[in-house]
Formats: C-alpha cells, structure tokens, sequence
C-alpha cells in the first residue's frame, strides 16, 4: 500500500526547510511532490549543501513541484453572482481528484471536494457538513463519492485521518462516518446504506477503542479513558510525539517555552478534535504551551461515538444479528448515561469537558455543549438551561461563537465557524426553541451575506461581534472557498 511520500523519508532536508522558514507557509514544504526518485534528490542534497553557491529554497523550486493554493478565482464585482449561484459554481471549483498518490497526497477512489485556500485535500469532518450544502443541491453522486471515500480510508488505514495526506495517519477528526449515513439515507430511504458499510463503521469504532483492554481505572491508552470509577470514555489523540510538519517551526517554538515532554501530541491532539487551536484546550484557559488536551475527555467526541453505538445496533437489527444488536445498545445506553454523568455541569447549567487528573469538569464554557442537544440526550430541563445559556453567552450579531474567551486563537471569541451554527440550530429545534434556532440561521447567513457582498468571497470563519470585519486569529489567514460555510449555509437558508 505504501508508495506515498512519508517525510521520515527525507526528514533531514525537511527538517532544515522548515527551520530556515524559506516558505511563509509551512504546509507548502509538507505539500510538495517530489520531480524525481526521493533517493536521488536526498544523494543530491547531501552533495551540494555545502557548496559555497548552493541556495537551499532553489534546490527545493528545482526537484519539487510547488501546489498551488485552492482559491475561489470566480472575479467578483458589482454584477457578481447571487450567492446561491456562486456556491453551486464553487462545488465544481473545489472538486479535485487523486487518482494516485502524489507526494504527501494520498490516493483516493473518488472525485471529493476540497475545503479551499491552502486546504487542498480531502478533510475528515468537513466533509460531512460539505455532505449538508451537497444535499440541497441534489448532488447525490458527490454525496456518495464522499461516503466511499471515507470507507476506503477506514478499509486501508483503520480510520479516516485528519485529511488525505500522508503527515496525517497518526491521528483522525472527529468521526461523522455514521453521520454521512444519515444524510445519505435522507437521500435515498434506502436502508441498505447502513448495511453496506456495517463493517466499515465496526472497523472505525475498533480504532476509537483500541487500548481498552489495556486501560486502568484513572487512566487513559490511546483514545480510550477509564475513569476512577471505571467507567469507559473517550480521548483525542494522536499516536505520535513531535511537531506537526504543516506547523514544524510553530510548534519547536512553542515546546521550548512549555518545558512538556508531551507537549507535540496534546497539541496533535487537538488536532484531532479539529478545534486547532482554543482556550479550551489551555491548562491557564491562556496560553498554548500550558496546553492539555491529553487529561481532557471531550463531550463532543463522546457524543459522535454515542451515535455512531447507537448506528451499529441499529443496523445489527437490520440484519438481524439479536447479539450485535444488543452489545452495541448496551454500549450505547451506558455511554448516554456517562455523558450525563461526567460532562454536566450541574452549577453552571452547561455541557463542559472532563478533567481526567482534577476528576472534575473543566473551567472552559465552549459551543460543544450543543451536541448532547444536537442528539437528543438531554433531558428538557437540562436543555432549558443550556438554551438560557446559548442566548446569553454565545449568540452574538454574526452567528455562535465557538468560546466565551478571547484568547486570539482562532477557535475563540469572537469567531463563529460554519459546524457550530447547524448543530446549534438542530439542537434548538431538537426541544422546540424555535425562537432561539432562527435566531442562530439568521444572525450567521446575514453576516456570510454581507461579507459576499463586501469581498466576493465565502470564508472559512466569520467574526460574531464586529460584523463589519472578517474574522482573524490562529496560526495562517483566514481562507476562503469554503467547503464547509458554503454547505452550512445553503442548508440553513433551506430550513425551517
């Protein structure tokens, strides 16, 4: 299976790119694909570095090829597309293909759609909210090539990796794969699908709970937590500890500032959770070298697993298997009853994290609270609250924003991301918070409105405050394209 660039390969000259910072970008080095065999530039290298004539951004121009960017090259003026228009214009645009590996680009079965800007691969999580905007433009193929994508993954790696690329099969995203089902299903009504990839999702949830068998109470293997009462969760990870090739230099800084011999995986880590980065996953709620995303058991995460038990005993009905069925129920009433348990916080009337090593919820008051709501777990007076709270603490001008906290990361205040406002949109409407739900539908489609209007542009967050700015923070600009704010808010428009 493996004949993709692996950077360990060429760690050496990767490592003296990323640290002379020729490249402003340094997913561009990570993202390049080699012109000849990776043995012979390395022989190359290693013959010419120390000529007095050798200029290293040169060597990397002449024996790679440098992908461009996916941008949204659509020119916008005053006689610009409606909106509507536009978006269906960009699911063609942002369609790509891999039909072999490429460098760090892994090969894929189907055509996908990439998110946009320097994201020119195929991403985990925002595929399924791509899947939303896919639906309300009839685009069933596409829908379906993403489902077959995932599969592939998951049949070849055991898992859908944080997106196509080689530097990323250490760790995944947040794992919808049961989710697209759904959306396909809503499609089709044609339970089959969940049969189909019956093994597929088996294969996926074995990877969240490998390292159970090895688990103590108070503990945590891989993704999987026990805690001191020996009740079973579950983590972000990743199975390595060193920096991220996208973000090499970043995260060489910042270790040396945290003094934390785990400090590469909890940043990897939450990674994986997809919020990179948030005051969420700060030990001080401040800054990122006191980051501890490794003692966190998320409430999000334990959610999507929830569905995706709550997934495999349903279809094990469907096929008739009475003892599948059942384990997997069992999993899944057992999981509901621990988010209860674990992520409520009675005080504050919000969903929050688990501090493993503290053995009590987090300080962190952050939009993932919404996915209990998002499935159907919480009871109405537990909603209630939640609901109080959303209104007075997230719901801003411009959408939901994702923290309370401004921390200048991008997945803080006062930014709004396109996931959050459907999910909080459904949860509302989920305990008949009608009000509140087209509250959240037109707050962000006014503000994803205007800055169409303003730059042409649909972008990959949005700020909820100042509605006459675009949003900022993180480690990179702002992108626009953008997969997932065009899938949200063509499904938002739609609903009721």
């Amino acid at each position: 299976m493996k004949n993709y660039l692996d950077l360990k390969d060429i760690y050496t000259l990767f490592e003296t790119v990323q640290k002379s910072e020729i490249f402003e970008d340094q997913k561009m080095m990570a993202d390049l694909v080699p012109k000849y065999n990776i043995s012979e530039i390395i022989k190359m290298y290693e013959k010419k570095k120390n000529s007095p004539d050798f200029v290293l951004k040169d060597f990397i121009l002449q024996n790679f090829i440098v992908l461009e960017s996916v941008k949204d090259e659509m020119k916008f003026s005053k006689k610009a597309l409606a909106i509507d228009e536009h978006i269906e214009k960009l699911w063609d645009e942002l369609t790509k293909v891999a039909s072999e590996n490429k460098g760090t680009l892994l090969m894929l079965p189907k055509p996908y759609i990439v998110p946009g800007g320097r994201f020119n691969e195929f991403f985990y999580w925002d595929s399924y909210f791509i899947m939303l905007g896919l639906q309300c433009s009839g685009r069933l193929e596409m829908m379906k090539n993403i489902v077959e994508n995932c599969s592939y993954l998951i049949e070849n790696f055991g898992f859908v990796p944080n997106a196509s690329r080689s530097y990323f099969l250490s760790r995944s995203q947040p794992p919808y794969f049961s989710m697209m089902l759904d959306l396909m299903y809503e499609m089709t009504n044609d339970k089959n699908i969940y049969i189909k990839y019956f093994k597929t999702m088996q294969k996926e949830y074995d990877f969240w709970m490998d390292g159970l068998e090895e688990t103590d109470n108070g503990c945590a293997v891989k993704r999987v937590v026990k805690t001191k009462s020996g009740d079973i969760l579950n983590r972000y990870y990743d199975n390595e500890n060193k920096p991220r090739p996208e973000s090499y230099i970043i995260d060489v800084k910042d270790a040396e500032i945290s003094g934390n011999p785990e400090f590469f995986r909890n940043i990897r880590a939450a990674c994986e959770s997809g919020w990179d980065f948030s005051s969420r996953w700060f030990k001080d709620g401040e800054t990122i070298q006191n980051i501890h995303t490794l003692d966190l058991v998320q409430v999000d995460l334990n959610c999507l697993l929830w569905h995706l038990e709550a997934t495999l005993s349903k279809t094990a009905k469907l096929k008739g298997d009475r003892e599948l069925e059942k384990m997997y129920e069992e999993y899944a009433v057992k999981r509901k009853f621990n988010i209860q348990k674990y992520f409520w916080d009675h005080e504050k009337g919000i969903y929050k994290d688990f501090d493993l090593q503290d053995n009590k919820v987090t300080s962190s008051e952050h939009i993932a609270t919404l996915y209990p709501l998002f499935f159907g777990l919480s009871t109405r007076h537990q909603a209630e609250y939640v609901a109080e709270n959303l209104v007075n603490k997230f719901l801003k001008p411009g959408g939901l924003v994702t923290t309370t906290k401004e921390s200048g990361q991008q997945w803080d205040f006062p930014n709004a991301w396109a996931p959050y406002q459907w999910i909080g949109f459904i949860a509302m409407k989920n305990y008949n918070f009608n009000d509140i739900a087209s509250k959240i539908k037109y707050n962000w489609c006014s503000n994803v409105e205007r800055v169409y209007e303003n730059t042409g542009k649909l972008m990959e967050k949005y700020n909820a405050m100042d509605v006459h700015s675009i949003a900022g923070g993180g480690e990179y600009p702002n992108q626009d394209g953008f997969g997932w704010t065009n899938g949200v808010y063509s499904k938002l428009k739609r609903s009721k």
